[in-house]
């Protein structure tokens, strides 16, 4: 058994786990946070994409012994207290799920996308959330919220900066 250290969400945490263990099983089964989702458990559909050290990931496809001593933030991390991060809130105004299988990776992966490029345009949401598949929404919606997510957090940056 190994003993796995990492910062979660900002706050320190730690478990035990065999050294085959996978990150997306860590998560669940060791922190109890299941909003990161196995999918195809292959690395291809993105369900289970979070931020590792600050960038998207695949946490299906990496040990948790490999996340020891890095900062990991899952879709439970995305809101402040009871408000919602604009890309939740977005995904909400704008019906970007249905079954909401994709929606944690599709979040991390859509807020990993807007820190490199916060006025993209639909083509460019569109490519840049290309890695997160879902089976059920044709990303219209997503494309949308992403779009309305963007402008609300340019908007906030910009009243932050003002200040």
């Amino acid at each position: 058994m190994l003993d796995v250290r990492l910062t979660v969400n900002g706050k320190a945490r730690e478990g035990r786990c065999e050294p085959r263990t996978l990150l997306v099983d860590f998560l669940r089964d060791n922190l109890g946070l299941t909003g990161t989702h196995a999918g195809c458990e292959h690395g291809v559909c993105g369900a289970c994409t979070i931020l590792y050290n600050g960038e998207a990931a695949r946490s299906c496809i990496m040990l948790a012994a490999q996340a020891d001593g890095s900062e990991v933030v899952t879709v439970e991390g995305l809101a402040r207290g009871a408000k919602l991060h604009p890309l939740q809130q977005a995904f909400h105004e704008h019906h970007g799920l249905q079954c909401g299988f994709c929606t944690p990776g599709m979040l991390l992966a859509a807020l990993d996308f807007l820190n490199t490029n916060p006025s993209p345009s639909e083509a460019e949401v569109r490519e840049g959330l290309s890695a997160v598949l879902c089976r059920c929404t044709g990303y219209q919606n997503i494309v949308a919220a992403v779009m309305a997510a963007a402008a609300q957090m340019r908007s906030e940056r910009a009243q932050e900066s003002g200040r």
